[in-house]
């Protein structure tokens, strides 16, 4: 028997769009960065690499919106059948992903800022992106990009277990513990929410 989705008690829909939203996105730029070493030269690389940097400050402001609902509004309460240790995982996992979510688009900014090539970012080719201060002016501009580089590689790779381990947990509720908790970041199509939901 599958939880009902009548006992579920969802999230607002700005929290389920940001979240699915953000996962699609995150997703395709792992993927597209990941990607970057088997693409030849050329200007399809180039506005590909735009397109990382643009896309990766949409990112990076909004896991910064998203941790400040979060911290505003308070985190929705987990099942009462998970057990002690399960919480402190979930909790563990979701500061880890705030943490990854805003860290990495914010190492790959300060990548571009220090990078000794001085390229200038355009978001979407329209907005100018400013470089973060202070990098720019620093000596051995070279390395310290390289050791950013490094940094961003392997924060992605952090990121990229934590939202298979999230994935994991999520489906392991459904069809293991048969719990709400997957259900309530569903968006609910066709149907009513209920009232005190935005």
């Amino acid at each position: 028997m599958m939880p009902s989705t009548e006992s579920a008690t969802y999230h607002t829909r700005i929290t389920i769009f940001l979240h699915w939203f953000m996962a699609l996105a995150i997703l395709g730029m792992l993927t597209l960065g990941w990607g970057f070493d088997y693409l030849p030269k050329g200007e399809v690389k180039l506005g590909l690499i735009g397109a990382h940097k643009s896309i990766g400050i949409v990112i990076l402001f909004l896991g910064i919106a998203r941790l400040a609902r979060r911290i505003a509004h308070h985190a929705r309460s987990l099942p009462a059948i998970q057990c002690l240790w399960g919480r402190r995982i979930a909790s563990t996992t979701h500061i880890l992903l705030y943490v990854a979510v805003i860290g990495l688009p914010l190492s790959g900014w300060m990548m571009v800022s220090a990078s000794p090539r001085n390229i200038p970012t355009v978001l979407f080719d329209i907005l100018p992106w400013p470089n973060l201060p202070i990098l720019p002016t620093l000596e051995n501009r070279g390395q310290i990009t390289r050791y950013l580089l490094t940094a961003h590689w392997w924060m992605s790779i952090v990121l990229a277990a934590l939202i298979a381990g999230h994935a994991m947990a999520a489906l392991r509720h459904h069809f293991i513990s048969r719990d709400d908790t997957l259900l309530r970041m569903m968006p609910r199509l066709g149907g009513k929410r209920p009232a005190n939901h935005a």
